[in-house]
Protein backbone atom coordinates (compact mmCIF):
# COMPACT_ATOMS: atom_id res chain seq x y z
CA UNK A 1 0.00 0.00 0.00
CA UNK A 2 1.46 3.45 -1.01
CA UNK A 3 2.26 6.04 2.06
CA UNK A 4 -0.93 8.15 3.02
CA UNK A 5 -0.36 11.12 1.55
CA UNK A 6 1.03 13.38 4.30
CA UNK A 7 3.96 11.52 4.13
CA UNK A 8 4.81 10.82 0.49
CA UNK A 9 7.41 12.33 -1.69
CA UNK A 10 5.50 13.78 -5.16
CA UNK A 11 6.82 14.59 -8.26
CA UNK A 12 4.71 16.64 -11.08
CA UNK A 13 5.88 17.31 -14.04
CA UNK A 14 3.96 20.72 -16.22
CA UNK A 15 3.21 21.48 -12.97
CA UNK A 16 3.43 25.64 -14.06
CA UNK A 17 -0.13 25.80 -14.60
CA UNK A 18 -3.47 23.92 -15.47
CA UNK A 19 -3.96 20.66 -14.60
CA UNK A 20 -0.19 20.45 -12.82
CA UNK A 21 -0.54 23.59 -10.78
CA UNK A 22 -3.96 22.05 -9.58
CA UNK A 23 -2.18 19.05 -8.70
CA UNK A 24 0.34 20.09 -6.80
CA UNK A 25 -1.48 22.64 -4.47
CA UNK A 26 -3.45 20.01 -3.78
CA UNK A 27 -0.91 17.27 -2.89
CA UNK A 28 0.71 19.89 -1.10
CA UNK A 29 -2.46 21.38 0.65
CA UNK A 30 -2.61 17.41 1.86
CA UNK A 31 0.78 17.61 3.47
CA UNK A 32 2.92 15.87 0.99
CA UNK A 33 5.97 17.32 0.02
CA UNK A 34 6.15 18.70 -3.77
CA UNK A 35 9.11 18.37 -6.25
CA UNK A 36 7.31 20.97 -9.28
CA UNK A 37 8.96 20.52 -12.96
CA UNK A 38 8.27 22.33 -15.88
CA UNK A 39 10.05 23.98 -18.70
CA UNK A 40 8.72 28.23 -17.06
CA UNK A 41 10.73 28.82 -14.16
CA UNK A 42 8.85 32.16 -13.29
CA UNK A 43 5.91 30.05 -13.06
CA UNK A 44 7.41 27.53 -10.66
CA UNK A 45 8.47 30.04 -8.76
CA UNK A 46 5.02 31.74 -8.30
CA UNK A 47 3.80 28.46 -7.37
CA UNK A 48 6.20 27.12 -5.15
CA UNK A 49 6.01 30.71 -3.10
CA UNK A 50 2.06 29.83 -2.99
CA UNK A 51 2.72 26.67 -1.51
CA UNK A 52 5.37 28.03 1.01
CA UNK A 53 2.91 30.68 1.90
CA UNK A 54 0.14 28.17 2.66
CA UNK A 55 2.56 26.07 4.96
CA UNK A 56 3.70 23.40 2.96
CA UNK A 57 6.67 22.50 1.26
CA UNK A 58 7.86 22.22 -2.28
CA UNK A 59 10.74 22.90 -4.46
CA UNK A 60 10.64 24.12 -8.26
CA UNK A 61 13.17 22.18 -10.72
CA UNK A 62 12.99 23.29 -14.28
CA UNK A 63 12.78 20.49 -16.86
CA UNK A 64 11.99 19.60 -20.46
CA UNK A 65 10.46 16.24 -20.32
CA UNK A 66 11.85 16.04 -24.05
CA UNK A 67 14.96 15.87 -22.77
CA UNK A 68 15.82 12.19 -20.70
CA UNK A 69 18.99 13.23 -19.18
CA UNK A 70 16.82 16.60 -17.88
CA UNK A 71 14.29 13.87 -16.44
CA UNK A 72 16.95 11.85 -15.12
CA UNK A 73 18.46 15.39 -13.26
CA UNK A 74 15.13 15.60 -11.84
CA UNK A 75 14.59 12.33 -10.32
CA UNK A 76 18.06 12.87 -8.46
CA UNK A 77 17.22 16.25 -7.55
CA UNK A 78 13.69 15.31 -5.77
CA UNK A 79 16.14 12.61 -4.13
CA UNK A 80 18.79 15.02 -2.95
CA UNK A 81 16.00 17.28 -1.30
CA UNK A 82 13.28 14.93 0.35
CA UNK A 83 15.44 11.32 0.39
CA UNK A 84 13.18 9.82 -2.25
CA UNK A 85 10.28 9.73 -4.41
CA UNK A 86 6.53 7.78 -3.49
CA UNK A 87 4.40 9.05 -6.31
CA UNK A 88 5.76 10.48 -9.79
CA UNK A 89 3.01 12.07 -11.87
CA UNK A 90 3.54 12.66 -16.01
CA UNK A 91 1.39 15.46 -16.56
CA UNK A 92 3.32 17.70 -19.15
CA UNK A 93 1.97 18.12 -22.59
CA UNK A 94 1.47 20.35 -25.43
CA UNK A 95 -1.06 20.72 -28.32
CA UNK A 96 -0.77 21.51 -32.26
CA UNK A 97 -4.67 22.10 -33.52
CA UNK A 98 -5.15 21.81 -37.23
CA UNK A 99 -5.80 19.76 -39.94
CA UNK A 100 -3.04 16.69 -40.08
CA UNK A 101 -2.27 18.27 -43.55
CA UNK A 102 -1.36 21.64 -42.60
CA UNK A 103 0.57 20.22 -39.59
CA UNK A 104 4.81 19.83 -39.99
CA UNK A 105 7.10 17.34 -39.51
CA UNK A 106 8.59 19.04 -36.95
CA UNK A 107 5.30 20.03 -35.21
CA UNK A 108 4.48 16.28 -35.02
CA UNK A 109 7.54 15.21 -33.59
CA UNK A 110 7.35 18.05 -30.91
CA UNK A 111 4.38 17.06 -29.41
CA UNK A 112 5.48 13.29 -29.60
CA UNK A 113 8.32 13.86 -28.06
CA UNK A 114 6.96 16.08 -24.81
CA UNK A 115 3.65 14.13 -24.74
CA UNK A 116 4.56 10.78 -25.21
CA UNK A 117 8.82 10.38 -25.10
CA UNK A 118 8.51 12.68 -21.96
CA UNK A 119 5.95 10.21 -20.43
CA UNK A 120 8.36 7.39 -21.56
CA UNK A 121 11.60 9.45 -19.71
CA UNK A 122 9.49 10.35 -16.72
CA UNK A 123 8.89 6.40 -16.25
CA UNK A 124 12.58 5.96 -17.20
CA UNK A 125 13.93 7.95 -14.40
CA UNK A 126 11.21 7.04 -11.69
CA UNK A 127 10.71 3.86 -11.85
CA UNK A 128 14.68 3.41 -9.78
CA UNK A 129 13.32 5.92 -7.31
CA UNK A 130 10.16 4.00 -6.67
CA UNK A 131 11.63 0.94 -6.38
CA UNK A 132 14.92 2.52 -3.68
CA UNK A 133 11.41 3.54 -2.05
CA UNK A 134 10.59 0.13 -1.43
CA UNK A 135 7.34 0.87 -3.73
CA UNK A 136 5.03 3.89 -5.02
CA UNK A 137 2.78 5.02 -7.81
CA UNK A 138 3.80 5.84 -11.06
CA UNK A 139 0.68 8.41 -12.83
CA UNK A 140 0.48 9.15 -16.75
CA UNK A 141 -2.02 11.95 -17.56
CA UNK A 142 -3.30 10.66 -20.47
CA UNK A 143 -6.75 12.00 -22.04
CA UNK A 144 -9.83 10.68 -23.31
CA UNK A 145 -8.49 11.38 -26.29
CA UNK A 146 -6.16 8.41 -26.01
CA UNK A 147 -8.82 6.34 -26.07
CA UNK A 148 -10.84 8.10 -28.28
CA UNK A 149 -9.81 9.63 -31.33
CA UNK A 150 -11.31 13.66 -32.50
CA UNK A 151 -10.34 15.52 -35.72
CA UNK A 152 -8.19 18.45 -35.92
CA UNK A 153 -5.88 16.87 -33.12
CA UNK A 154 -3.73 14.48 -35.14
CA UNK A 155 -0.52 14.84 -33.07
CA UNK A 156 -2.35 15.26 -29.70
CA UNK A 157 -4.59 12.07 -30.32
CA UNK A 158 -1.63 10.03 -31.24
CA UNK A 159 0.59 10.85 -28.77
CA UNK A 160 -1.87 9.86 -25.90
CA UNK A 161 -2.88 6.62 -27.43
CA UNK A 162 0.58 5.89 -27.75
CA UNK A 163 1.04 6.97 -24.09
CA UNK A 164 -1.94 4.55 -22.90
CA UNK A 165 -0.85 1.48 -24.55
CA UNK A 166 2.97 2.27 -22.90
CA UNK A 167 1.01 2.18 -19.51
CA UNK A 168 -0.51 -0.81 -20.34
CA UNK A 169 2.61 -2.60 -21.39
CA UNK A 170 4.42 -0.82 -18.38
CA UNK A 171 2.07 -2.29 -16.01
CA UNK A 172 2.17 -5.64 -17.30
CA UNK A 173 5.86 -6.21 -17.03
CA UNK A 174 5.63 -4.51 -13.38
CA UNK A 175 2.86 -7.87 -13.05
CA UNK A 176 4.56 -9.86 -14.27
CA UNK A 177 7.88 -9.55 -11.86
CA UNK A 178 5.75 -8.66 -8.68
CA UNK A 179 6.86 -5.02 -8.83
CA UNK A 180 5.89 -3.14 -5.64
CA UNK A 181 4.65 -0.19 -8.30
CA UNK A 182 1.62 0.34 -9.32
CA UNK A 183 0.81 2.43 -12.90
CA UNK A 184 -2.06 4.41 -13.00
CA UNK A 185 -3.58 6.07 -16.14
CA UNK A 186 -6.18 9.19 -15.86
CA UNK A 187 -8.41 10.09 -18.98
CA UNK A 188 -9.47 13.49 -18.01
CA UNK A 189 -12.41 15.32 -20.52
CA UNK A 190 -12.18 18.52 -21.66
CA UNK A 191 -10.91 20.49 -18.62
CA UNK A 192 -10.98 24.26 -18.76
CA UNK A 193 -6.84 25.09 -18.21
CA UNK A 194 -4.45 27.42 -20.18
CA UNK A 195 -3.67 24.51 -22.44
CA UNK A 196 -6.03 25.43 -25.28
CA UNK A 197 -5.05 29.13 -25.02
CA UNK A 198 -1.01 27.65 -25.12
CA UNK A 199 -1.40 25.33 -27.90
CA UNK A 200 -0.27 26.43 -31.21
CA UNK A 201 -3.75 26.84 -33.66
CA UNK A 202 -3.66 26.42 -37.33
CA UNK A 203 -7.75 26.99 -37.37
CA UNK A 204 -7.87 30.72 -37.81
CA UNK A 205 -8.57 31.25 -34.26
CA UNK A 206 -7.92 30.16 -30.84
CA UNK A 207 -8.63 26.48 -30.02
CA UNK A 208 -11.10 25.71 -26.87
CA UNK A 209 -12.36 22.91 -25.08
CA UNK A 210 -15.72 21.15 -26.38
CA UNK A 211 -18.29 20.70 -24.30
CA UNK A 212 -18.67 19.67 -21.49
CA UNK A 213 -15.59 21.36 -19.48
CA UNK A 214 -14.65 20.11 -16.21
CA UNK A 215 -13.28 22.23 -13.38
CA UNK A 216 -8.87 20.94 -13.14
CA UNK A 217 -9.33 20.96 -9.37
CA UNK A 218 -11.29 17.70 -10.28
CA UNK A 219 -8.33 16.12 -11.67
CA UNK A 220 -6.36 17.28 -9.23
CA UNK A 221 -8.01 15.39 -6.40
CA UNK A 222 -8.27 12.27 -8.79
CA UNK A 223 -4.33 12.50 -8.73
CA UNK A 224 -4.64 12.38 -5.26
CA UNK A 225 -7.03 10.11 -4.31
CA UNK A 226 -5.37 7.69 -7.33
CA UNK A 227 -1.61 8.62 -5.70
CA UNK A 228 -3.47 6.85 -2.38
CA UNK A 229 -5.08 4.28 -3.89
CA UNK A 230 -4.17 3.38 -7.59
CA UNK A 231 -6.08 2.47 -10.01
CA UNK A 232 -5.79 1.13 -13.80
CA UNK A 233 -7.71 4.11 -15.34
CA UNK A 234 -9.87 6.58 -13.80
CA UNK A 235 -11.77 8.31 -16.38
CA UNK A 236 -12.19 11.65 -15.10
CA UNK A 237 -15.94 13.10 -16.19
CA UNK A 238 -18.36 11.38 -17.48
CA UNK A 239 -17.68 13.05 -21.12
CA UNK A 240 -14.75 11.00 -20.67
CA UNK A 241 -16.37 7.55 -20.04
CA UNK A 242 -18.96 8.51 -22.85
CA UNK A 243 -16.46 8.98 -25.72
CA UNK A 244 -14.75 5.86 -24.72
CA UNK A 245 -17.46 3.68 -24.37
CA UNK A 246 -19.07 5.02 -27.60
CA UNK A 247 -15.45 3.78 -28.85
CA UNK A 248 -15.37 0.67 -28.08
CA UNK A 249 -19.35 -0.06 -28.70
CA UNK A 250 -20.06 1.87 -32.11
CA UNK A 251 -16.62 3.32 -33.69
CA UNK A 252 -17.94 3.39 -36.68
CA UNK A 253 -21.22 5.97 -35.36
CA UNK A 254 -18.93 7.66 -33.21
CA UNK A 255 -16.39 8.73 -35.77
CA UNK A 256 -19.70 9.84 -37.75
CA UNK A 257 -20.77 12.01 -34.75
CA UNK A 258 -17.39 13.60 -34.16
CA UNK A 259 -17.03 14.27 -37.93
CA UNK A 260 -20.34 16.81 -37.65
CA UNK A 261 -18.90 20.22 -37.42
CA UNK A 262 -21.63 21.25 -34.74
CA UNK A 263 -20.25 18.14 -33.02
CA UNK A 264 -16.47 17.62 -33.44
CA UNK A 265 -14.73 20.10 -35.12
CA UNK A 266 -16.91 23.45 -34.92
CA UNK A 267 -16.93 22.68 -30.78
CA UNK A 268 -12.79 23.24 -30.98
CA UNK A 269 -12.46 26.54 -31.94
CA UNK A 270 -13.28 29.51 -30.22
CA UNK A 271 -14.53 33.02 -30.74
CA UNK A 272 -11.82 35.08 -30.43
CA UNK A 273 -8.31 35.07 -32.99
CA UNK A 274 -5.01 33.04 -31.79
CA UNK A 275 -2.35 35.26 -30.20
CA UNK A 276 0.11 33.73 -32.50
CA UNK A 277 2.35 33.12 -29.20
CA UNK A 278 2.33 29.29 -27.99
CA UNK A 279 4.41 26.87 -25.78
CA UNK A 280 5.20 24.23 -28.20
CA UNK A 281 8.84 24.97 -28.83
CA UNK A 282 9.53 27.14 -25.04
CA UNK A 283 7.37 27.87 -22.53
CA UNK A 284 4.99 31.18 -22.23
CA UNK A 285 6.02 34.25 -20.20
CA UNK A 286 3.25 34.38 -17.85
CA UNK A 287 3.20 33.72 -14.01
CA UNK A 288 1.36 30.70 -14.34
CA UNK A 289 -2.45 29.72 -13.65
CA UNK A 290 -4.57 27.24 -13.16
CA UNK A 291 -7.63 28.07 -14.78
CA UNK A 292 -8.25 28.90 -18.92
CA UNK A 293 -10.63 31.59 -17.97
CA UNK A 294 -13.65 29.18 -20.68
CA UNK A 295 -16.53 31.70 -20.90
CA UNK A 296 -19.19 28.64 -21.07
CA UNK A 297 -20.37 26.73 -18.39
CA UNK A 298 -17.82 24.91 -16.13
CA UNK A 299 -18.91 21.86 -13.94
CA UNK A 300 -17.17 22.04 -10.76
CA UNK A 301 -17.81 18.33 -9.33
CA UNK A 302 -18.01 15.49 -11.41
CA UNK A 303 -20.28 12.31 -9.69
CA UNK A 304 -19.23 9.83 -12.18
CA UNK A 305 -15.57 10.03 -11.22
CA UNK A 306 -16.31 9.91 -7.64
CA UNK A 307 -18.37 7.30 -7.31
CA UNK A 308 -17.91 5.00 -11.03
CA UNK A 309 -14.77 6.31 -12.44
CA UNK A 310 -12.15 5.72 -9.39
CA UNK A 311 -14.14 2.37 -8.38
CA UNK A 312 -11.93 -1.09 -8.60
CA UNK A 313 -12.50 -3.49 -11.14
CA UNK A 314 -12.48 -6.99 -10.57
CA UNK A 315 -10.07 -7.49 -13.27
CA UNK A 316 -7.50 -5.17 -10.97
CA UNK A 317 -8.49 -7.07 -7.65
CA UNK A 318 -7.00 -10.30 -9.65
CA UNK A 319 -3.89 -8.36 -10.86
CA UNK A 320 -3.07 -6.80 -7.54
CA UNK A 321 -3.37 -10.44 -6.33
CA UNK A 322 -1.27 -12.00 -8.17
CA UNK A 323 1.83 -9.44 -7.93
CA UNK A 324 1.29 -9.97 -4.14
CA UNK A 325 1.75 -13.73 -4.89
CA UNK A 326 4.96 -13.26 -6.83
CA UNK A 327 6.42 -10.94 -4.48
CA UNK A 328 5.94 -13.19 -1.89
CA UNK A 329 7.03 -16.23 -4.05
CA UNK A 330 10.32 -17.91 -3.29
CA UNK A 331 12.52 -18.65 -6.48
CA UNK A 332 11.31 -21.66 -8.37
CA UNK A 333 14.22 -24.30 -8.87
CA UNK A 334 14.06 -26.06 -12.66
CA UNK A 335 13.27 -29.27 -11.29
CA UNK A 336 10.60 -27.99 -8.76
CA UNK A 337 7.50 -28.46 -10.72
CA UNK A 338 5.35 -29.42 -7.98
CA UNK A 339 5.81 -26.66 -6.24
CA UNK A 340 5.89 -24.35 -8.97
CA UNK A 341 1.84 -25.90 -9.20
CA UNK A 342 1.41 -25.11 -6.00
CA UNK A 343 2.13 -21.52 -6.27
CA UNK A 344 0.26 -21.27 -9.26
CA UNK A 345 -2.40 -23.07 -7.59
CA UNK A 346 -2.48 -20.85 -4.46
CA UNK A 347 -2.54 -17.93 -6.44
CA UNK A 348 -5.35 -18.60 -8.70
CA UNK A 349 -7.37 -19.19 -5.20
CA UNK A 350 -6.02 -15.99 -4.23
CA UNK A 351 -7.17 -13.84 -6.97
CA UNK A 352 -10.85 -16.24 -6.95
CA UNK A 353 -11.05 -15.12 -3.39
CA UNK A 354 -10.21 -10.94 -4.05
CA UNK A 355 -12.78 -10.91 -6.37
CA UNK A 356 -15.37 -12.70 -4.63
CA UNK A 357 -14.69 -10.44 -1.72
CA UNK A 358 -15.41 -7.59 -4.48
CA UNK A 359 -18.20 -8.65 -5.66
CA UNK A 360 -19.62 -8.49 -2.02
CA UNK A 361 -18.45 -5.08 -1.28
Amino acid sequence: MPRPISEQVVVITGASSGIGRAAALAFAARGARVVCAARGAPALDTLVARIHADGGSAVAVPTDVADPRAVRALAEAAERRYGRIDTWVNNAAVGVWGRVEDITDAEFDRVMRVNFLGQVHGAHAALPALRRAGGGVLIGVVSAEGACAVPLQGPYVASKFAARAFYDSLRAELALEGAPVAVTAILPASIDTPFFEHARSKLGAMAKPPPPVYAPEIVADTLVYAAAHPRREIPVGGAAAGLMLGQRLAPALTDALLSIRRVGAGTQRAGRPDSGVDNLDGPVAEPGRVNGGHPGRVLRHSPFTTLIGRRRRPGEIVMAALSRARRQRAPVPAAGSARLGTVLAGTVLAAGLAVRRARRH
